[in-house]
């Protein structure tokens, strides 16, 4: 009776299912969590993903690194929670419900209704739950997905109101009108962080326009990408410290600066006057488009230092309402905040009244051409910031918002990304570092419906207050209201308070808070902290590891610092996981338009999600981009997983013909053979290499030396060179060493493969154990005294001259199968590797005989080779890094008989298998052949019968079964069984 299981004959689809199925009935999460009580914990924090949108492969490759490190920690004797989460707020899922309703605005928005609109959004936000939850369970991403964080939810908001309310109370939020990017189409403000992930390549015509000097027939020559923006112009702005020219070109005077002017004009103009920036400060102009009326100074050069001289003219047309630098200026000089768009990102006056601003550029630059006020235009593509959620192009301009001073904050919030670790170290040291030194304030506010409610409150008086819970609400409400109020527009909008300050009502802001707030709230909000787990909430923070990809370095990963850098001046996280794009084969980005989108529970029916997990890993480090090739993983599936489940599969029908089970006994290592000895030096310089780099992240490097074990050492050397180990019918120590060592290596290696194809790994563990999971059991440590390097190395030399005479012998065409008189490798080798020899000869199929290449015996070279190194006619010689063999190729009878039924042997060995008959059934053979074949098969005749456990060999004239081709002869054969 077989000891161990057969593997799952079943379709991978209904293999895995199955196991899920056993990972819910045991509750494999909560038995990972509960059997690790006691020891210490390791805090993961899981990125929350909108579940209005359907999950892509990127979204596999993210949870796989995810699960494949929480398993791994977990199998390190960590306790691991893993709580999952939900993103529902903001955009993206308004823009959906927008255009479920045929809305187009938010005037369309408010007179649908708020409290409507915001319940769509509220009934819209989980309608691919079920896909995600396919997703995960399909891939066996193991996280609480029955008791997520959900940003909606009541309590989650309590949290979020909490630390807003803190960070009133310290002072550090504050109302502005800074200039602003701003989304038309959305009809909101953005974050800095929100407009890094935006930028588009676009292409503008550009246009110099010509501003004429006041009581002077000359021009100011300024180049601008946004003619939109001309006719709000209310200054001309340069550097105090570059050299300006006037010069004269075709009967015209211009002003630009001096290193620009050739780039401008060309060579055929004339300098007339030069002179510093500094000099024109206050030169006054014509307004450009006479249509809107300034009544305060306007008009006048002014200066500043951002104006550089590397394009453009030197000289930049400014319009404080459009820009933060003309802002600044308009500041200094008090200039006029001239606005004509609307919050629609329309004209509101001027001839282009109601229409959308980008729009009007190509008009504008007509008018200007038809009244002599533009020089030229130009084409030009450049990288324009867009709206993240609808990549509408973004309008700059002053626009009333709230906000967080994070720049108060700007050297503790580098202090503390410093002591993170992220992999790679680049991302840390150089993306996000540039984004922490360049820092600006938080714009906190949106002017939108569906989010967590801004919680501050205003007084006509100005006065402003916030709150930070439900209790405080309903106990400072001037309306009757309880604890039960649900926290989203327009509920909480009807809420009223009186004012401290003067007995006033105090009405709340309009606005809903930045989606990123919500996100970055969540180490505290996910335990409705501090409501709940205060006292605990040292074991629930600060993550020790968390994993996105590089697109949020300016998104989750910086919420997550500022907020709890203000509010516990720590980091929220120790490591970063970074996985950067998923590209198709051919290194373009996945899109629906494009058609190279790939499903990914297409693929998991297909090739399992073990296969794509390993995959994924093993293609690339995951902060590089991934090439996803469905061949790829066509391969790893051939390769890596057969040659495992092959492996697993000889041991499991030998172990239970011979009715034996290594478990009840054990043979010392140091009685092992030194083949034995070999792979298990290897299997634990492998070990020591996993966990050296498990802990590092460098999956790739581990995936890859996996997958190298398990096909070259495990599979086609150390279980191909043994087989006749396991055929042996008596059960000496020998035997019993290699059905000992082969089932410790696949223990261990169905146990450290457990965190990246857990499925494969599950099934094999439970088939070579008794036990519950092996995401239960722990990673094996490396045993240092199982480690022989110098073993190793002389195996890798025999290893390599075998590789060597089969590129020599593939390279004259000689099989394998087919014996030769004479292989000769160097006899330097022969102290280092001699004891080995049979076993080259056994590869190489006949006699090795060291050479000695040095001294004297050089001669007995010349009898193989000429002095170039390249084969005398009967031989061939190969070399590759410092390694040579020869063969003498010339095939005498006696050795083509040996080839033949080698081949026949194995034709055999062929029928036996497809037949289905037990490694033990006699057989009876019958042969049809040519009179060459029948005279080599005779002569072999016994050897054939003992190889193939033949009882009977006759000859027949013919055979009603398939012809094959022998080595050129051909031949019929029939077996069956005795």
């Amino acid at each position: 009776m077989a000891k161990f299981r057969e593997l799952s004959k079943e379709s991978v689809k209904d293999r895995e299912m199955k196991i899920s199925e056993y990972w819910n009935e045991i509750d494999l999460l909560h038995e990972s969590v509960n059997s690790r009580d006691g020891h210490e914990n390791y805090i993961f924090y899981d990125g929350p993903p909108t579940a209005n949108g359907k999950p892509g492969i990127h979204h596999v490759i993210s949870r796989t690194l995810k699960d494949m490190t929480c398993r791994y920690k977990t199998m390190k004797g960590f306790k691991v929670k893993r709580k999952a989460g939900w993103d529902t707020h903001g955009l993206p899922v308004e823009i959906e419900v927008e255009k479920k309703l045929g809305l187009t605005s938010k005037k369309d928005i408010e007179n649908y209704g708020v409290e409507k609109f915001c319940k769509e959004c509220r009934d819209s936000v989980f309608v691919y739950e079920s896909k995600w939850r396919e997703m995960s369970e399909r891939m066996a991403f193991l996280a609480d997905m029955n008791n997520p964080y959900i940003t909606l939810d009541n309590n989650y908001i309590e949290s979020v109101w909490n630390l807003l309310n803190e960070i009133f109370k310290k002072g550090l939020m504050y109302e502005g009108a800074k200039i602003l990017p701003y989304c038309p189409r959305c009809g909101t403000g953005l974050a800095s962080h929100e407009v890094a992930q935006g930028y588009e390549m676009i292409k503008t015509t550009t246009v110099y326009a010509k501003f004429k000097k006041k009581d002077e027939d000359a021009y100011f020559i300024a180049w601008t990408t946004t003619p939109w923006t001309l006719p709000s112009n209310v200054a001309l702005t340069v550097n105090p410290n570059v050299t300006y020219v006037k010069v004269k070109y075709k009967d015209e005077f211009f002003y630009l600066a001096e290193n620009l002017a050739t780039k401008v004009l060309g060579e055929d103009y004339e300098v007339v006057e030069k002179f510093l920036g500094k000099d024109m400060e206050y030169w006054e102009y014509e307004q450009l488009i006479p249509e809107i009326d300034v009544k305060q100074k306007a008009f006048f050069v002014t200066l500043a230092d951002y104006v550089t001289v590397e394009d453009g003219t030197g000289i930049v047309h400014t319009a404080p309402a459009f820009g933060e630098d003309d802002y600044q200026t308009g500041r200094r000089y008090n200039l006029p905040l001239i606005n004509p768009v609307n919050e629609e990102g329309k004209f509101s006056t001027t001839r282009y009244e109601g229409r959308p601003v980008m729009e009007c550029d190509a008009d504008i630059i007509t008018y200007l051409f038809e009244n002599n006020k533009a020089l030229k235009k130009q084409k030009v593509e450049h990288n324009y910031p867009h709206c993240w959620r609808c990549h509408t192009p973004l309008i700059y301009y002053s626009k009333p918002s709230w906000y967080i001073e994070v720049t108060k904050y700007k050297d503790k919030l580098i202090e503390n990304a410093k002591a993170v670790n992220f992999y790679p170290d680049f991302v840390g040291e150089k993306r996000f570092a540039n984004w922490l030194e360049n820092l600006n304030d938080w714009a906190i506010s949106r002017s939108r419906y569906w989010g967590t409610p801004f919680n501050v409150w205003k007084c006509d008086c100005g006065h402003c207050t916030s709150v930070g819970s439900r209790k405080e609400l309903a106990e400072r409400s001037i309306e009757n209201i309880d604890e039960n109020i649900e926290l989203h527009r327009p509920y909480v909008d009807n809420v009223h308070l009186k004012c401290e300050k003067c007995g006033g009502t105090m009405t709340r802001e309009k606005d809903v808070i930045d989606v990123w707030f919500d996100s970055g709230a969540m180490p505290f909000a996910q335990h409705h902290y501090p409501f709940e787990n205060k006292e605990n909430f040292g074991e629930l923070f600060p993550a020790d590891f968390i994993s996105e990809g590089i697109d949020q370095t300016r998104g989750w990963f910086y919420s997550l610092l500022a907020i709890s850098t203000l509010i516990t001046g720590k980091s929220p996280y120790k490591n970063v996981l970074v996985n950067d794009l998923i590209l198709d084969k051919d290194g373009k980005k996945m899109s629906k338009s494009r058609g190279n989108t790939i499903d990914p529970i297409e693929l998991f029916d297909k090739y399992g999600a073990d296969a794509v997990r390993f995959y994924s890993l093993y293609v690339s480090p995951p902060w590089v981009p991934t090439r996803f090739d469905v061949e790829g993983l066509r391969e790893i599936e051939s390769k890596f997983f057969r040659s495992f489940k092959n492996t697993y599969n000889f041991f499991q029908l030998y172990s239970g013909t011979d009715d034996i089970d290594p478990r009840e006994f054990f043979v010392e290592y140091n009685k092992r053979p030194e083949i034995d000895r070999w792979i298990l030096s290897r299997y634990n310089n492998l070990l020591k290499m996993y966990n050296e780099n498990m802990d590092k992240f460098e999956v790739t490097k581990v995936v890859r030396a996996i997958s190298d074990f398990v096909i070259e050492d495990l599979s086609n050397w150390y279980i191909r060179r043994n087989r006749r180990r396991f055929w042996n019918t008596e059960v000496d120590d020998d035997k019993k060493a290699v059905y000992n060592t082969t089932y410790e290596i696949l223990l261990g290696i169905s146990k450290i493969i457990a965190p990246i194809t857990p499925f494969v790994a599950e099934e094999m563990y439970r088939n070579l154990t008794d036990k519950k999971s092996v995401h239960l059991d722990f990673i094996p440590e490396c045993d240092e005294s199982l480690i022989d390097e110098a073993l190793e190395e002389k195996m890798d030399i025999v290893r390599n001259l075998v590789t060597i005479g089969r590129a020599s012998r593939e390279k004259v065409k000689i099989k394998v199968r087919q014996p030769l008189s004479e292989i000769v490798v160097d006899f330097d080798l022969k102290e280092k590797i001699g004891d080995l020899e049979e076993l080259i000869k056994e590869e190489l199929n006949k006699g090795s005989v060291f050479v000695n290449l040095n001294g004297e015996e050089t001669e007995i070279l010349k009898e193989y080779v000429d002095v170039k190194v390249s084969a005398k006619e009967g031989f061939d010689v190969t070399m590759e890094n410092n390694l040579f063999v020869i063969l003498d190729t010339t095939l005498t009878d006696e050795l083509l008989d040996e080839g033949f039924a080698r081949e026949v042997i194995s034709k055999i060995q062929q029928m036996r298998k497809s037949a289905d008959f037990d490694v033990l059934d006699e057989i009876r053979i019958k042969c049809a052949c040519s009179e060459r074949l029948k005279k080599a098969v005779e002569n072999y005749k016994e050897f054939i019968m003992k190889e193939t456990l033949g009882v009977e060999l006759t000859f027949v004239d013919n055979l009603n079964t398939e012809e094959v081709d022998f080595n050129g002869e051909v031949g019929k054969l029939f077996v069956e069984r005795v």
